[in-house]
């Protein structure tokens, strides 16, 4: 599946809300990137704009195209490919009041205040602000995100110093290095035309109400995730999931795929990495069962290793 899918959830999907009370009760180096990102969030979902930017992993670099529209309670968001095959991801009529788990991970509103005082994003990234620079001919602030432990890559933003709007992003591995980025190269902000159908493919991008999903241990599918790094909470429910969970810390994501292999040989493991996206897998045996386990996402190897090595069968199935 195209990397665009994720990157349009990207764009629309890092929710916070500021809140006086809950920066007391945080542990926040810098409170003006926290109001900063605030900004961003209501910005990247409650403005319309449009624009071409380029998403670079490693060496490989795309060109893409972005047109974000509201309209009364409802956004739209489409992204072209400007380069390589002609693909379009698009999301409709996407409620602005429908809420996932994702965007609520990182709000510091009410709901955290109520509970024990937790703090989000906050917790688990260190945000500081960075200085200011120029880009896509605009004005932007520098935003440092850096990761509170070893199991979850850091960010740079630079924001919009008008709108808030997310300008560039690059995803920072542990010593330093820049395992991905995004960046405007032109952008228009107000009132935009919706792209014409000029493509080759469509994809139409899952829509799943807001709302959490029960815990991975309670029994819902038949295998659960036994460890997971701190902050990272499985995502809502999609229909034909039973082996498939996603898990998000607001920032980041990761998704454990799980295939029962009857009368096969049981694979070894193997790694694969393209720019921040770890894809890992291994074979194993589940109750006697053997299956392969694929955790992808914008994490470590090392994070990936140990959430596949914790896959095991709920009580209920490895009874049988």
């Amino acid at each position: 599946m195209s990397r665009l899918l994720p990157l349009a959830f990207a764009l629309g999907g890092l929710m916070l809300s500021s809140a006086t009370g809950a920066l007391a009760q945080c542990e926040v180096s810098d409170p003006e990137a926290l109001r900063w990102l605030s900004r961003m969030s209501y910005s990247l979902r409650e403005t319309s704009y449009s624009g071409v930017f380029t998403y670079q992993q490693g060496n490989a670099v795309q060109a893409m195209r972005i047109t974000h529209s509201v309209a009364g309670n409802m956004e739209n968001e489409q992204i072209t490919r400007l380069s390589g095959e002609n693909v379009r991801v698009q999301r409709m009529a996407h409620p602005l009041d429908c809420i996932h788990t994702g965007h609520r991970l990182v709000r510091l509103g009410d709901t955290y205040r109520r509970q024990n005082g937790q703090c989000g994003v906050a917790a688990h990234y260190d945000l500081r602000m960075a200085g200011t620079h120029r880009i896509a001919g605009r004005s932007a602030v520098i935003i440092n995100v850096l990761p509170r432990d070893r199991f979850r890559y850091g960010y740079q933003m630079a924001l919009d110093r008008d709108t808030g709007l997310l300008l560039k992003t690059q995803t920072v591995a542990e010593d330093g290095r820049i395992l991905e980025r995004f960046q405007f190269a032109d952008l228009t902000i107000g009132d935009v035309s919706e792209p014409g159908t000029d493509v080759e493919v469509i994809h139409e991008a899952a829509h799943v109400l807001g709302g959490d999903r029960p815990a991975a241990s309670d029994g819902s599918t038949p295998w659960t995730v036994r460890w997971l790094p701190e902050g990272f909470r499985l995502t809502e429910d999609i229909a034909g999931s039973e082996y498939n969970k996603t898990f998000t810390d607001g920032l980041a994501s990761f998704s454990v795929f799980l295939e029962q292999m009857p009368d096969m040989e049981l694979p070894g493991s193997g790694v694969a990495r393209q720019g921040g996206t770890t894809s890992y897998s291994r074979g194993l045996k589940l109750s006697g069962q053997p299956v392969l386990i694929t955790v992808l996402g914008e994490i470590p190897t090392g994070t990936a290793r140990q959430v596949a090595d914790s896959v095991a069968w709920t009580a209920t199935v490895s009874s049988r």
